[in-house]
């Protein structure tokens, strides 16, 4: 006769399993709360404690940790050795173990819950039983969910269980004590007293689900898929909805990741349109219908088939202006009722719901290379133009902190080598990725066109020859702003003072490969 050994915190389905167990002729044991709910409907039960001869101590922390327990899961049915061991100690057998754990991630998670309440949430007899069944899936079957137990019992009904079901639910049980582990050690690490000696964690472990089966990856000759985190996430793409639209593609999500991250920067209303993970329009305003106007005048062209973010609502306006053009795109708080109904004739346009700010404070940006992974926190270092050194005073008038922030901001998010003209609150021209400064600086003015005329220039990293600015110069740039830092910081400061331009130096470098 089987035996069955059932302890679990989520009683989801477990009565229909047990049911469905003693009608097969299994043997249950149980004990605590389990115990006192098949007792109650009414099913024939051991307690633990009494098959063990043992009784339960220091208030429930030792119930199963017991040899007749671990034996009984642990012993090799095939090895003779094993089986006299067995029948000399008095240890029977258990075939089947249905074991879920202390809810400590939830318990984490609620405001105000106090150290000692949470300690008392770590599960150590339910783990090591997992892993005891696990080892010995070749005889031994363990399930951790209750999503499991249907397929158990019709594969049992139709003699199909054996040690191929049994190694997956093994494979399934070591991921779940795994994670189970790594949230204990995050919590115990963040609870510490002392501040860590290292920003970055000296061991990173990524415990990630497939939430979603991309059509291809960046090439429709490459897979794709997205992952989020077993444990959930409570920001980003986690955190966003489909109100409409195609399936979103792993390009989708790239040129979402680069809006969301650069829209959370604005408190104004703002509009960011991304293309090919860089931006090619930003405009502040007084309202979002006239930051996307003013974005869209950036670089028009390149903003086809683009990817829009909004940090406010969406209005019926704003749909009507939208949908002259073609998106894939669009990206927001919300949209309101009339905007939802005007979209709705673009059936292919995907409409996401977003929740900001986009990123948390704990992020990483987690990059994978031949080998490994390359790990460092997010950007988020900001010098405020009160700090920033003015090398050289300019004869025109000093540009608005607005603007001198919009430049510098959207160069943080566009690709290396980065330049970014700003002029009355929006982009005017940006020059994205290049080899060499003095190339970027050609592509964003010749973007911005009469409009460089005034403007002000944001670099992501210092100049390393005087002639970006005496270009920029040449075709009415007024204000330059870098990080500073080159050998030749002082041809570059007197390139400025001969042109009469503005020169800020931020001393921090925003380089995004």
């Amino acid at each position: 006769m089987p035996t069955a050994l059932i302890s679990v915190y989520d009683k989801t389905g477990i009565i229909p399993l047990a049911q469905s167990l003693i009608q097969k002729g299994w043997t249950l044991l149980a004990t605590g709360g389990t115990l006192q709910v098949l007792k109650a409907h009414p099913l024939p039960v051991t307690e633990v404690s009494s098959f063990t001869g043992y009784p339960e101590c220091f208030e429930g922390r030792v119930k199963t940790l017991h040899p007749k327990v671990h034996g009984g899961l642990l012993f090799d049915r095939q090895k003779k050795q094993h089986a006299e061991d067995a029948q000399r100690l008095g240890i029977e057998a258990i075939d089947l173990v249905v074991v879920n754990l202390y809810p400590f991630e939830a318990t984490i998670q609620k405001p105000g819950v106090r150290f000692e309440e949470a300690i008392e949430q770590i599960d150590i007899g339910g783990p090591s039983m997992i892993r005891s069944a696990a080892k010995n899936h070749a005889s031994v079957t363990v399930l951790t969910q209750p999503s499991q137990y249907e397929l158990f019992l019709k594969a049992l009904e139709q003699d199909q269980w054996g040690e191929t079901q049994r190694r997956q639910c093994a494979q399934e049980a070591f991921n779940h004590t795994a994670h189970y582990d790594r949230v204990i050690a995050d919590w115990i690490a963040s609870s510490a007293t002392t501040a860590p000696s290292l920003s970055l964690p000296p061991k990173l472990q990524l415990n990630l689900i497939q939430h979603q089966s991309l059509r291809y990856g960046e090439n429709p000759h490459q897979e794709g898929a997205y992952y989020q985190p077993i444990s959930g996430s409570t920001h980003g793409l986690a955190q966003t909805h489909q109100l409409q639209g195609k399936e979103l593609s792993f390009n989708n999500l790239l040129d979402m990741e680069a809006c969301g991250r650069l829209i959370e920067s604005f408190q104004t209303p703002a509009c960011v349109i991304v293309k090919h993970n860089n931006p090619c329009g930003v405009s502040l305003g007084p309202d979002v219908d006239t930051a996307f106007d003013r974005a869209l005048a950036c670089d028009s062209i390149s903003s086809f088939g683009g990817i829009v973010a909004f940090n406010q609502p969406v209005t019926g306006t704003l749909a009507q202006k939208m949908i002259e053009n073609f998106w894939e795109v669009i990206m927001a708080p919300s949209f309101s009722p009339e905007a939802l109904a005007i979209f709705q004739s673009k059936t292919s346009l995907r409409l996401m719901q977003i929740q900001l700010p986009w990123s948390s404070a704990e992020s990483l940006d987690i990059r994978s290379v031949s080998g490994g992974y390359l790990v460092q926190d997010l950007d988020r270092s900001e010098v405020v133009t009160a700090d920033w050194v003015i090398k050289v005073e300019g004869k025109s008038p000093r540009p608005s902190d607005e603007d001198l922030n919009l430049a510098q901001t959207v160069a943080k998010s566009v690709k290396s080598n980065a330049i970014v003209l700003v002029k009355n609150g929006q982009t005017v021209g940006i020059g994205a990725g290049q080899m060499s400064r003095i190339e970027a600086v050609r592509i964003a003015c010749e973007k911005a066109g009469p409009c460089a005329e005034g403007s002000v220039l944001g670099s992501d990293a210092f100049f390393p020859f005087p002639d970006g600015v005496e270009w920029a110069a040449s075709l009415g740039v007024r204000s330059f702003i870098h990080p500073g830092g080159s050998l030749r910081d002082a041809e570059v400061i007197a390139a400025a003072q001969r042109l009469g331009v503005w020169l800020f130096t931020t001393g921090i470098r925003h380089f995004r490969h």
